[in-house]
């Protein structure tokens, strides 16, 4: 089957169309004001408050380098995972709003759908590159490929999140307080700055610390380590992995709710004008 075979067209087609909208989608994003300040500025003012703060604090007992450094590796995670849930949050809301003529033009929800979480990655993926372009002026980063993908990873994470906090409160100042609270509480738990004496007996898993089932938990583990050192610690990598993979078809399910009831889609016009000249092209 070749993509040139009557086989492939619908194939073809719904790339296609997948292409057309993440590219709308993309340029829409990059239009708010909001987003672009928050990735061109949140990073070195994060990655730089995080390293005075905890340099300020060089007696605390969990402690595995140098205090600046640690706060700044400690903000560049948190600098990845809000602005990536910033994202998500702002693609949910925007689209409650809807546009019934992308609909009317027989755009599958199917396929806004799965832009939407497209556009979500992309936005992880630029969130994480500022934020280690950040930290790498001042902290010699170990093994930067390992800890670019760490931070893609937790910024993956977030950015699902932002969904779904979207979809439980949809209003993009409610759900940026929301977002925020919850990242740097959980980022600052599973720094391990902070030793908490604490577990749960969970099934399947048996006893477990309580910071250990956090988000951002072994993220924080790993970006540390390949950061300090360019090791892989064991025992972190598949719990890692386990948050976005759980999180990615609640995300699914949750947008699909929240704009699935609506009768228009959810494109501005300016948006639909280009869908519609990518079809037509």
């Amino acid at each position: 089957m070749t993509s040139g075979s009557p086989e492939a067209a619908p194939l073809v087609a719904g790339l296609r169309r997948l292409w057309v909208v993440t590219a709308v989608e993309l340029r829409a994003l990059a239009r708010r004001r909001a987003v672009v300040a928050g990735a061109v500025v949140l990073p070195p003012v994060v990655v730089w408050v995080y390293g005075v703060a905890l340099a300020s604090f060089p007696g605390l007992p969990g402690l595995s380098a140098d205090p600046a450094t640690l706060g700044r590796v400690t903000g560049a995670l948190f600098a990845a995972a809000f602005l990536a849930g910033l994202v998500g949050l702002f693609e949910t809301v925007a689209a409650r709003s809807g546009d019934e003529r992308a609909a009317v033009a027989g755009l599958p929800r199917s396929v806004t759908v799965v832009a939407r979480v497209a556009t979500v990655g992309c936005a992880a993926a630029v969130a994480s590159i500022s934020a280690l372009a950040t930290l790498a002026v001042g902290v010699d980063v170990a093994a930067p490929l390992v800890a670019a993908a760490v931070l893609l990873l937790a910024a993956s994470v977030y950015g699902l999140l932002g969904v779904v906090v979207a979809t439980l409160r949809p209003t993009e100042l409610e759900g940026s307080l929301v977002l925020v609270f919850l990242a740097d509480l959980d980022n600052a738990l599973s720094s391990g700055l902070f030793p908490i004496d604490a577990s749960l007996s969970v099934p399947w898993l048996g006893t477990v610390g309580v910071t250990d089932l956090l988000p951002l938990a072994h993220a924080n583990a790993l970006f540390t380590a390949a950061v300090l050192d360019g090791s892989l610690p064991d025992g972190h990598l598949l719990p890692a992995l386990a948050w976005p993979a759980a999180l990615l078809p609640v995300a699914l399910v949750a947008y699909s709710r929240a704009t699935g009831g609506l009768s228009a889609a959810s494109h501005t016009d300016a948006a639909v004008a280009e869908i519609d000249r990518g079809w037509s092209s």
